[in-house]
């Protein structure tokens, strides 16, 4: 073959080659404009629905509060969308409102800004509950209580006697060993309510000393003993940088009622926000496992004191399984 029928040859060769593959033809240009509009149509979708969503779950913050009836409350934080964020996530899929990504919007005033006031109950519209546990007596029931909470990975603040931790290290580190948050219930258990200053200070000192060299935790929160205090009592306390707690639901277990009293007593009135009061009681021990299962069932958490007043929004996407 001379070299004009090869250079012929060639051209027809790369001719073919041409008009199968190159990218450039209309037919190939024609699918790739098809699928580039049909990528931007099924994007604009998907950015359009998260937009609508945004809308919906645009939630503001609330600031903390001093209340006329509950006094100190906490702030709750405020949620909105990241729409960028949620876009890459679900970037070539459909829209799926479970894979919402949200940023918490904190707000100006928190409860460390109040001034000092009695705590009774987290913020009403935080779906999550705190279990008081006050521990002076009861040794007997511990164990029980404790294994209960374990088995339903809960974790409450117990609200420790400074005498009785010296009395029983052991358990005092097995209550703090089990995850669970350690307050101050005074030293000796006084009315302090009828306390001058020096003494309701070193009550409240003595017992914080105790309960951190026994279990190495220092408490933030104060329980009262029998919910007594004046106002210096909360005062003292803020001074020593802590907060002064009561309860919203009181079980009343220490005058030994059935368990189905407790339960009833706790279920007709637990709301989002409330703190439940109990003891190491016998039909305390015999309900907490039930109480646990029916709060839970009213799509409340279960916490400690710390983490309900955390200013936390708990999300709770509605979707149709």
């Amino acid at each position: 073959m001379n070299t004009k029928n090869l250079l012929g040859f060639g051209l027809v060769a790369i001719l073919a080659i041409l008009t199968v593959s190159n990218p450039f033809t209309s037919t190939y240009v024609h699918q790739l404009k098809n699928e580039a509009v049909q990528t931007s149509s099924s994007e604009n979708k998907l950015l359009k629905s998260i937009e609508a969503a945004a809308k919906k779950y645009d939630i503001p913050p609330q600031d903390a509060q001093i209340d006329r009836v509950w006094k100190a409350m906490p702030g709750y934080n405020g949620i909105q969308v990241d729409i960028e964020a949620s876009y890459k996530k679900m970037k070539g899929r459909s829209f799926d409102e479970r894979k919402l990504v949200f940023k918490q919007i904190p707000p100006k005033v928190h409860l460390d800004d109040l001034p000092p006031a009695p705590i009774y109950r987290g913020h009403p519209d935080k779906p999550m509950v705190a279990l008081l546990i006050n521990v002076a007596w009861g040794n007997e029931y511990l164990p029980s209580i404790l294994q209960t909470l374990k088995k339903h990975n809960v974790q409450g603040t117990f609200f420790l006697e400074g005498r009785w931790v010296k009395e029983n290290p052991d358990l005092a580190k097995m209550i703090a060993a089990g995850g669970h948050e350690i307050g101050n219930h005074s030293y000796s258990h006084p009315k302090m309510e009828s306390l001058g200053t020096a003494q309701a200070r070193e009550e409240i000192v003595k017992a914080n000393e105790v309960i951190e060299a026994t279990t190495g935790k220092k408490p933030v929160w104060f329980g009262p003993p029998s919910g007594g205090f004046r106002e210096e009592t909360i005062e003292i306390a803020h001074d020593l940088n802590m907060k002064t707690v009561l309860w919203t639901v009181d079980t009343i277990d220490w005058q030994k009622p059935s368990p189905g009293t407790i339960l009833k007593r706790v279920m007709s009135r637990v709301h989002p926000g409330a703190m439940i009061l109990m003891h190491p009681t016998d039909p305390t021990a015999q309900a907490l496992e039930q109480l646990i299962i029916q709060i839970k069932s009213k799509h409340l958490r279960i916490g400690t004191v710390s983490k309900l007043m955390d200013e936390e929004y708990i999300i709770k996407i509605q979707t149709a399984q």
